[in-house]
């Protein structure tokens, strides 16, 4: 499994904003997906509301899956609420539990 993190700063009293855009964002595009997208696995948004700092991930199964989406995602601009992408960052992921 393979992870693309992308942080995130934003005016912390705009984050219920943020996470709104970027429910919408997500929610309207996941059953049809942009090119590039198809293969997402699971997504997530981790928000700090106190420091305005988030945390997207996104996971996929394969690395080609990962490249593909890495460049998709990088061609989309973040909602305005969502604030500005600081920095984008692809691992391996090691370790992968669930309950």
């Amino acid at each position: 499994m393979h992870a693309r993190i992308a942080t995130f700063e934003a005016d912390p009293a705009r984050a219920d904003e943020a996470i709104a855009a970027a429910r919408q964002q997500v929610e309207s595009n996941w059953a049809n997906p942009p090119e590039g997208l198809e293969r997402a696995k699971e997504m997530y948004m981790l928000i700090d509301r106190e420091h305005g700092r988030g945390l997207g991930i996104t996971l996929y199964e394969t690395e080609d899956d990962l490249r593909r989406g890495h460049e998709a995602l990088n061609q989309m601009t973040p909602p305005a609420e969502g604030g500005r992408r600081t920095d984008v960052a692809l691992y391996e992921v090691a370790l992968h539990k669930q309950r």
